[in-house]
């Protein structure tokens, strides 16, 4: 169980094969990769800024909760700041479960949750200049299932 901030790029293949090893107990394992868009040619650089200490800890504590509810062995969240370029890999987050639905269901829950909640501050560098980036009506709502289905 870990959250790691780097800004170095990383292999999600490597991270997922060192998750799964020696696992003898996980009936299932389900992974993401989130890789940074080009948007048509659009978006040149993608900037995620953070705090450490700050944002790995509001992290790490979301992933307790989602272990707690889906019953997870284990998990993993690797997550890139800094200077991202289209094509690289952003975000890589692992799941272990005794059964494969609670793999898919907290894996989905914990993307939601980075996608919408964690506090990261995203800024694009484009053709026509920098903009930050907000949330999308879509990505409260997918997060949002989430609180309809606690509550």
């Amino acid at each position: 169980m870990s959250v790691t901030l780097q800004t170095d790029a990383f292999d999600p293949g490597a991270l997922l094969s060192a998750f799964c090893r020696g696992r003898q107990e996980t009936g299932g394992i389900c992974s993401f990769t989130g890789l940074a868009r080009a948007e048509a040619g659009q978006t040149r650089l993608l900037t995620l800024e953070a705090y450490p200490g700050f944002t790995d800890a509001a992290i790490a504590a979301m992933a307790l909760e989602a272990a707690g509810r889906f019953g997870l062995q284990d998990w993993r969240i690797v997550h890139r700041v800094g200077p991202i370029s289209p094509g690289e890999a952003i975000v890589f987050v692992a799941t272990a479960a005794a059964h494969r639905r609670a793999a898919f269901e907290a894996c989905d829950h914990l993307m939601d949750w980075l996608k919408s909640r964690a506090p990261f501050w995203k800024q694009e560098q484009g053709l026509d200049g920098n903009r930050w980036i907000e949330p999308t009506a879509r990505d409260l709502a997918d997060a949002a299932r989430w609180d309809e289905a606690a509550g």
